[in-house]
């Protein structure tokens, strides 16, 4: 399909958009009803979906002999045949869990166990959590109300000390991986099993996050048996994924990493450290599958907000783009990689689910979705890009128009913005991957406008890396560039210009009014961090190390530091039990505020942990649109 690009350097028709941008496509407006609050954040109308009874299913696994489960602190198997229970490891202490994800959730850890292919073993992480410190959080849904401690590992405090052990279904027995690399608050990472299940492999990674060693460990003994392969890097090292044995290969796998080639890449690597790069593109990619012949992946070689699925030779010499259509697609591979099925939209295209065979012969559309919003009013979205502000790259952004748009006219603006690691707003999807909250403040007479920056996902590592040490100041910077873009244009009124941002986007959200109060009226930030050295310890060493190595850096991105800088109308909303960015935040930029005599307005969801859903989050989002209807 041929692509909608144009170049915009003057006024077209009196709405053009700002120089330099480029528009990569534009969904236009057509007349309907407006969305009530209930319908865009509760039900999930506009959202182009597959129906539940075309969905595809994931391929079965099976469940084997045994059945792992956790229950509080220790893990236990069902033995499916004789109908009994085992305890793999059991702990009565909270301070030792068994069986748990660990490193709170990061470095693709979503698992506390991994069963070996032959399924008579199960690696298992064990979490010491002992010396972490506690931090209260109240909860009022007793009779008089209740603190209930949790471990909460702050940055430049003591790390959980992770273990891993190997249980043998057929001894009963539990040897306990030799694991002596850098200190004991190392992380243990991405463990896969040797196809022959005599090897457990892991990633193992220094607590300031930048070495990895890639070991393999004998399951029966739990012995180290060597390094295979070592990372480093000044920014930070994260491996992402497990590895992936080549079919029919127990010496040969495969290994995804950004920090050889400068974008995550694929690698064939052997057990003896011999390594080449299999997908020779600067471009991130994800492994799919592969069947020994072929490796299957999906990569943003087209576009970074592209997602196709390619396969290359397994010795790298031809890939082919399996999936031809403009957009992102979404892949479920078959076992055999014979066949996948694709659900694939762009901008302007509602979903569609096809099945297809890898060889590239056989295609069959299997639904083709109509516009959600057919009975609505949809306002027009535009889809396009903005130099960055260093300007080596290019940011992706979608704009949405007010309803029954006047370009003769002045609108107010709301900026949505997150902008941290790991997060990807805009994509060649429907609308541009839009959110129905959106499309509603649209209908209500506001343009909205939501941009990624540098420092987050799928660009490379040197887009990523770039927010090194000094979280908020290269996404302010990249931001910004859009933002005065678009103040240029006549039908933007540049004195009504709010933002509103979640977790993340909380942080930016507060950072962006107190570092440019001359151009924010109003704000609304929601679970906020405020300082980094209450955050976590895993996600936030990574991004700025701790306060003792990189003073000046925590200094520069402290809000509190900021407070006095606020000029517009704030308000703050966090869920009163949040345990990820826990209340100390919010709570110190308030006092902060109130000790400076600066207004700002706070709103606690008192059940609600580090977001707020259910019919509890229409009530969110209506408080949200009221401060800006009452003050934008």
């Amino acid at each position: 399909m041929k692509r909608l690009v144009f170049i915009l350097c003057t006024v077209l028709s009196g709405s053009a958009l700002f120089a330099q941008n480029r528009v990569i496509d534009v969904r236009e407006a057509h007349p309907g009803k407006d969305l009530t609050m209930e319908e865009a954040i509760y039900r999930g109308v506009g959202y182009s979906r597959i129906p539940r009874d075309k969905y595809p299913e994931a391929p079965s696994k099976g469940i084997g002999r045994y059945t792992i489960f956790q229950d509080e602190y220790s893990l236990f198997a069902r033995d499916n045949m004789a109908d009994s229970t085992v305890a793999i490891a059991t702990s009565d202490d909270p301070g030792i869990v068994y069986g748990q994800t660990v490193s709170r959730n990061e470095f693709g850890i979503d698992a506390g166990w991994y069963v070996s292919p032959d399924s008579s073993l199960v690696a298992f992480y064990r979490k010491d959590q002992s010396k972490v410190s506690k931090f209260p959080l109240l909860d009022i849904r007793t009779r008089t109300g209740e603190l209930r401690e949790i471990y909460y590992p702050m940055n430049g405090m003591a790390s959980e000390v992770v273990s891993v052990g190997v249980y043998s279904f057929l001894s009963g027995k539990t040897a306990w991986l030799k694991v002596t690399d850098f200190s004991t608050e190392r992380y243990i990472t991405n463990l896969s099993w040797s196809p022959d299940s005599k090897y457990i492999y892991a990633q193992v990674v220094d607590r300031s996050q930048h070495k990895m060693n890639l070991n393999q460990y004998r399951a029966s003994d739990g012995s180290f048996v060597r390094t295979v392969l070592r990372e480093e890097n000044k920014a930070w090292i994260e491996p992402l994924d497990p590895i992936w044995f080549i079919k029919g290969k127990k010496d040969r796998f495969i290994y995804r990493t950004d920090n050889r080639d400068g974008y995550r890449n694929l690698y064939i690597v052997d057990t003896l450290g011999r390594i080449s790069r299999l997908t020779k593109v600067d471009a991130d990619v994800s492994y799919v599958g592969n069947d020994g012949k072929y490796v299957y992946y999906t990569s943003a070689q087209v576009s970074p907000v592209e997602n196709h699925l390619f396969k290359i030779d397994i010795k790298g010499k031809k890939a082919e783009n399996l999936t031809p259509e403009r957009g992102w697609h979404n892949i479920i591979m078959a076992d055999d990689c014979l066949w996948f099925d694709d659900i694939y939209s762009n901008a302007s295209t509602p979903l569609k689910l096809l099945t297809r065979s890898t060889s590239g012969k056989t295609s069959k559309l299997l639904f083709e979705g109509t516009d959600p919003l057919e009975d609505y009013a949809s306002c027009k979205v535009e889809f396009g890009a903005v130099p960055s502000a260093d300007p080596a790259f290019e940011n992706y952004y979608r704009l949405i128009y007010p309803k029954d748009f006047d370009p003769q006219k002045k609108y107010p603006l709301i900026v949505y913005v997150y902008g941290g690691p790991h997060s990807q707003m805009v994509t060649d999807s429907w609308l541009g991957n839009i959110r129905m909250w959106e499309m509603l403040m649209a209908q209500k007479g506001y343009l909205v406008y939501v941009q990624d920056n540098r420092g987050t996902q799928n660009r490379g590592a040197a887009f990523e890396k770039a927010i090194n040490r000094q979280c908020g100041k290269a996404e302010m910077e990249d931001q910004m560039v859009g933002i005065r873009r678009l103040m240029e244009l006549p039908y933007v009124d540049s004195e009504r210009i709010g933002v509103h941002g979640w977790s993340y986007g909380g942080f930016m959200t507060i950072s962006l009014m107190t570092n440019y109060p001359e151009v924010f009226k109003v704000g609304v930030a929601g679970g906020p961090v405020i300082d980094w050295k209450w955050y976590e310890i895993m996600y936030g060493e990574r991004y700025m190390d701790t306060p003792k190595a990189n003073p000046e850096g925590f200094e520069a991105t402290s809000l509190i530091n900021k407070a006095t800088n606020l000029k517009g109308h704030l308000l703050i909303c966090q869920g009163a039990i949040d345990d990820t960015v826990v209340w100390q935040h919010s709570l110190s930029f308030l006092q902060e505020c109130i000790d400076n005599g600066v207004p700002v307005d706070y709103f606690p969801y008192p059940v609600a942990k580090h977001n707020v859903f259910g019919r509890n989050r229409i009530h969110l989002m209506d408080k949200v649109t009221q401060y800006f209807e009452d003050y934008l």
